[in-house]
Formats: C-alpha cells, sequence, structure tokens
C-alpha cells in the first residue's frame, strides 16, 4: 500500500488533504454546493469577481483551519456528505442494485480519467494511473464495451491508459476513435469508429493557446495545455490571490473569439468551440456506433467526477436508461444516481462487476 508520504512526493492530493467545499444555498438542496450550471452562467456574465467565485466554488482550496476549530467543520462536512449519499447512495454498499437494475440487458462502460481512474495530481503531466487501475480496466473492457470519456487530448489519455482495445473520446468527446480491430464487443450493425465535429476550429484553438500562453507565463504556478479540439488553462499550482489577474488574462484572450466558450473544472478553466457536443453527446455517439442506438436492452454505465461528466449524466437520466456514477468526496449538485469517493473505489467497483459477469449465465 503506497504511503500518504509517497503519495505527496507524486503531488497526489491526499485524502486528508482535501478541502471543505464552499457550500451555496440550493432552493432544491440547502447547504449544497453550488451547481455547475450556476457556475456556467456566472462565467457567461463576464464579471472577474463572478469567475472567481465560480472558480473556487468549482475547485475549492485546501482548509487551514485553526485546530479549534478543525473537528466542528469536519463534522459538518461529513453530515453533510452522509445526507448527500442517502440520496445518491455508495455504488460499492449498493452493488447488488446495480446490477440488479442491469438485469438482462447489456452493460456498456463511459469513464472519465481525471480523478476517477487517476488521482487528481498537481502537474497533469503526472496523472499516471496504477497498473492495478489499468489491468481492472482491461479486464473490464474484456466483458463489456469500455470507453474512455475525457477532456484531455486523445492522444495523451491514450499514453496514460495504454490499451488498445478501448474506445477513446479525447477534448471533451470532440476527438473520438475506436480500436482499430473489430472487438468480440462489436455488433454487426455497428460503424468504424472515426469521428472530430470540431475539425473546422483547429487553426483557431492553435491561435488561442498560443495567446494564453504568452499571457499567463507571467502568471507563477498556471499552466495551458493543448488538447488539440479544446484548451485547459490549470490553477492548481497558482495562489488564490492570483486567481483574478488569471481570469483577467484568460478573458481578455477570449473576447476576440466569440465562437469559443469557457466552462469549469477542478482547478482549470476549460475552453472549448461553442458547438452542441459535450460528454452526453460523445456517449449517445458511441452507443450508435457500436450498434445501441435504438436498443432498450442496453444499460451504459457512466462514471465521472467533473463538472463536464454531468453532460453524460444528464443524458442517461433523460433516457431513463443506464445509471451516472459521481466520483466526489464531497456533496455536489448532480445529475449522476450513485456516488463513489476515489479512484480506489472505482477499481474495486471494476473488480466486482467483473466478478459478477463471470458469474452470470
Amino acid at each position: 500500500m503506497v504511503s500518504v508520504a509517497e503519495m505527496r512526493k507524486q503531488n497526489v492530493i491526499v485524502p486528508e488533504e482535501f478541502a471543505i467545499t464552499r457550500v451555496m444555498a440550493s432552493p432544491s438542496r440547502p447547504g449544497l454546493a453550488v451547481s455547475c450550471k450556476k457556475m456556467f452562467s456566472q462565467l457567461d456574465g463576464g464579471r472577474i469577481g463572478a469567475w472567481v467565485d465560480s472558480m473556487r466554488a468549482s475547485s475549492p482550496t485546501r482548509v487551514k483551519a485553526a485546530p479549534a476549530l478543525a473537528p466542528s467543520i469536519t463534522a459538518a462536512s461529513d453530515q453533510e456528505y452522509d445526507g448527500w449519499v442517502e440520496q445518491h447512495p455508495s455504488a460499492l454498499s449498493n452493488f447488488d442494485d446495480v446490477v440488479a437494475a442491469s438485469k438482462g440487458k447489456r452493460v456498456v462502460l463511459f469513464l472519465d480519467y481525471d480523478g476517477t481512474l487517476s488521482p487528481i495530481v498537481d502537474d497533469p503531466d503526472r496523472a499516471f494511473m496504477s497498473d492495478s487501475m489499468r489491468e481492472a480496466v482491461r479486464d473490464a473492457a474484456r466483458h463489456f464495451p469500455t470507453a474512455i470519456v475525457s477532456g484531455r487530448c486523445r492522444d495523451k489519455v491514450f499514453s496514460f491508459v495504454q490499451l488498445r482495445e478501448l474506445y477513446y473520446a479525447g477534448s471533451h468527446g470532440m476527438d473520438i476513435r475506436g480500436p482499430v480491430k473489430a472487438t468480440k464487443h462489436t455488433k454487426a450493425k455497428a460503424k468504424a469508429v472515426s469521428f472530430q465535429p470540431a475539425s473546422e476550429f483547429l487553426p483557431m484553438i492553435d491561435e488561442v493557446y498560443k495567446a494564453l500562453v504568452e499571457r499567463t507565463k507571467s502568471i507563477q504556478g498556471s499552466m495551458v495545455e493543448n488538447n488539440t479540439f479544446s484548451l485547459s488553462v490549470h490553477f492548481r499550482c497558482v495562489e488564490e490571490k492570483k486567481w483574478s489577474s488569471l481570469a483577467e488574462q484568460v478573458r481578455s484572450v477570449l473576447k476576440d473569439y466569440p465562437k469559443l466558450r469557457l466552462t469549469l473544472g477542478r482547478k482549470v478553466l476549460e475552453i472549448r468551440p461553442s458547438i452542441k457536443w459535450d460528454k452526453g453527446k460523445a456517449l449517445e455517439f458511441l452507443l450508435e456506433s457500436l450498434g445501441f442506438a435504438h436498443c432498450s436492452n442496453v444499460f451504459p454505465i457512466y462514471i465521472g467526477d467533473d463538472c463536464t461528466d454531468e453532460d453524460a449524466f444528464e443524458v442517461l437520466r433523460d433516457r431513463e436508461q443506464g445509471l451516472g456514477i459521481l466520483v466526489s468526496r464531497c456533496a455536489k449538485e448532480t445529475n449522476a444516481s450513485f456516488s463513489l469517493r476515489e479512484p480506489a473505489e472505482v477499481k474495486e467497483f471494476l473488480r466486482r462487476l467483473v466478478e459478477w459477469k463471470k458469474q452470470t449465465p
């Protein structure tokens, strides 16, 4: 077992260092963290103060509470999370309910990468998945059609996962590619999978990338990542007092590109084309490509930890088909039905799913 000290050396955010989330009251669920839609609407408003508020809400900083206050803060957070789990029960503790819902149906797996298959780390280039997680995903793919759906560049995600038998949807689903060889999961009416709905934006994305690198180079700790069809401005290593400066620089670039839109992830600003395409659309496209577009006997399971995964959760909810599982240690508004706390639980869930499949006639 990896020690906490070893995790810190690898820049992993260890459990006891997770922050107590800043919360905003919600009419439907008082006390829960601000919703993704609320954050995105604040970004659309254009005020820097609102941007920074959204940045805080989406990615709470580590709390350095006074020793005397820490126990009460932790207790309040635990109580809130316990109440939230009643509405979004653990997919592990309620595993029998999950598989019962899929009885007689074909399970298809969709997995986010960062924060789901790998820990969240300070350096996004070092978000490596463990060998044991890779083996769990490989085993799952032997029994179920499996896709990785990430905001990262597809090639970058593949370099982390290194499994050729999977389907990959990078850049929030704007760069989709299936296995080179047909798999046993592919139905006769399935299509060859290769899709890039935002190709015309490539020159613009490259232009904005260069501009953002230049504008943000003076802000220590910031990093701009080119995901081919989208961009990520990471601020995990930026001092919070510098967030407004970073937001101002990003806005100063984007004001000249109305065809691009800004969304928030965990300690990251995401910039992508303003087209009607997201992880939810990618999920639907992949189901169609696999030959399951109009099948009532398919059961998609989508596991993710980020605001951008909510589009996929919403699709499953609206289809009344399959289920979404949110990976989170704190209470959040979500369209997911179930929850898991961390990548380690995701790994265990995948293992149990494989064992269940092996025992199913």
